[in-house]
């Protein structure tokens, strides 16, 4: 017998549990086993309840539980019997002469402090659910995991019973190495929530360490490429979005299916519910975002900016997606539809389309939430607010002679909205509430420029229009112009008025290009950078 196959036989179990799902029946398949109950305060009462004989675990230590229930596992006649290793003599010697049993299986699920600080508890709530005595049972007992199994998940339930059943009422010990490490990875991720919630709490912009954690949701076919492992987990936040979605019909989501629609819902959220919009994602960067009087006109005119790139994209929608917009989008292949609802006759309209995703939500992410984000570089992590950066007509200056006109404002505000989720160095043609030209992550901001009013000379050839949508739209750049000559070249495209940040050593020179040209200009004083 090789030494992940030695067993271990299950005689005594220590439960006590803050979540009681499946409780009973998993105590009740342990008694059938003769494996003896010990458990604490309101598991115990469950388990009488069901009819079940419960030892307490203050009969075995000798103390009772005291001080609200802080102190109750807290003891040598607990923790002797998780950490005593059963081969050897000393450690033999040691239970017998102070009277301690071992314990074989420690099933313990954490009080519930992540669910109490996502309901907006107050502080002194979230300390009272940060558990103590759950956490140092769970590390004793997968410290010991040569002789002690330790569940954390109710999910696992089924899992122990199996292994009962396929081992004689034993435990392998490759089975238990399992599970300490499941073990280790809930009590690491305790530790993150409440470090990262205690950080924000008590205003620390830059803790010493940071810790970020999540739960596995899903085992991804791979990643960015074939030759990529993926996985996609959870914080637990309940942000509306993929991670929170209903998925009504379609194949798994893909990693560049969750990453693109992401970022397609987080960009239709800028804009609330009162008006129908659309944004269609290709690969991170939106290929069209538009308003309309109805979600479909708000996706036709979306689809008008770039219909080459929206082949195969994503769609999000600020409003319940319906049946005729459900027809529209059909027309062409989509990966993903994501919206906050669709109706019965939209998903009526979509099963007919098996490859494609409909994804519901119940709502739309609040752009303004304060959001920490990190990203992964070699050797660390860098750490950041989200970007939920707004910009309203009261924070614009207006620099040159001639002052936008109301609906030239309206698209200003409206492209600046859309340039937050272009990839920089991004340049964004809006006319009419609609994007007309997107040019994105280029190394110079004149190409980001000039990308995008090719493209618009692009769709207005194959939609055989007079003239590109670029003539008398309005730009929006996500930095300053640093030379004036990408003002120049959307103003030869037919872009009447800008809206960029300003900041430049050379804003005169780009001022003073605008007021030649008879353009319109604000600035912001906001940077959208978005690497």
């Amino acid at each position: 017998m090789s030494d992940t196959q030695r067993t271990v036989p299950l005689r005594r179990a220590l439960i006590s549990v803050s979540d009681k799902t499946g409780l009973v029946d998993f105590a009740q398949a342990l008694a059938a086993r003769g494996v003896e109950l010990l458990s604490t305060g309101g598991t115990a009462r469950a388990l009488r309840e069901a009819g079940l004989s419960v030892r307490d675990v203050s009969e075995v230590t000798g103390f009772p539980e005291m001080m609200d229930g802080r102190v109750k596992t807290l003891h040598p006649k607990v923790h002797g019997g998780l950490l005593a290793l059963r081969d050897n003599e000393e450690h033999l010697a040691a239970m017998e002469g102070h009277g301690i049993s071992p314990i074989d299986l420690l099933v313990v699920n954490l009080y519930p402090f992540e669910a109490t600080v996502a309901k907006g508890a107050a502080y002194e709530e979230c300390i009272e659910n940060i558990d103590i005595g759950g956490p140092a049972m769970i590390r004793a007992a997968a410290k010991n995991h040569g002789f002690v199994a330790t569940v954390v998940d109710v999910e696992d339930y089924t899992a122990v019973l199996a292994e009962l059943d396929a081992n004689d009422d034993c435990t392998t010990l490759a089975f238990r190495q399992k599970l300490a490490q499941i073990a280790y990875a809930r009590t690491a991720a305790y530790d993150a929530a409440v470090s990262s919630w205690m950080a924000g709490a008590i205003g620390e912009q830059t803790p010493r360490r940071r810790a970020f954690a999540g739960t596995l949701a899903q085992s991804l076919r791979y990643g960015e490429n074939p030759h990529q492992s993926a996985t996609f987990y959870l914080d637990g936040s309940n942000r509306p979005g993929v991670a929170t979605a209903r998925q009504h019909q379609g194949k798994e989501l893909s990693y560049n299916n969750i990453n693109d629609t992401d970022a397609a819902f987080e960009l239709v959220a800028e804009f609330g519910t009162d008006a129908p919009a659309c944004a269609i994602i290709k690969h991170a960067n939106p290929c069209g975002v538009a308003t309309g009087a109805t979600l479909t006109e708000a996706y036709t005119r979306a689809f008008d900016c770039d219909r080459t790139s929206a082949f195969g994209g994503i769609i999000a929608l600020n409003q319940t997606l319906d049946g005729a917009t459900a027809e529209e989008i059909c027309k062409i292949f989509t990966e993903v539809v994501i919206a906050p609802e669709a109706t019965d006759e939209a998903r009526a309209v979509f099963a007919a389309k098996k490859n494609l995703r409909l994804l519901t939500t119940g709502a739309l992410p609040d752009p303004r939430a304060a959001i920490t984000t990190f990203r992964q570089v070699a050797g660390g992590f860098l750490v950041q607010g989200k970007d939920n950066g707004a910009i309203g007509l009261d924070d614009l200056k207006v620099v040159t002679e001639r002052a936008p006109s109301e609906q030239e404002l309206n698209d200003l505000l409206f492209a600046w909205k859309v340039a937050k989720h272009v990839k920089s160095n991004a340049i964004i043609y809006v006319k009419d509430g609609a994007t007309v030209g997107v040019g994105a992550g280029q190394m110079s901001r004149v190409d980001s420029t000039r990308i995008a009013a090719r493209k618009a000379q692009d769709m207005a050839e194959a939609m055989g229009l007079p003239a590109p949508l670029t003539q008398g739209s309005v730009v929006a750049s996500d930095a300053f112009f640093p030379f004036a000559d990408g003002l120049i070249t959307a103003a030869e495209a037919g872009a009447t008025a800008l809206i960029q940040p300003g900041g430049s050593m050379r804003d005169q020179e780009v001022i003073d290009a605008a007021n030649e040209r008879g353009l319109a200009m604000v600035f912001t004083g906001m940077r959208h950078f978005r690497h």
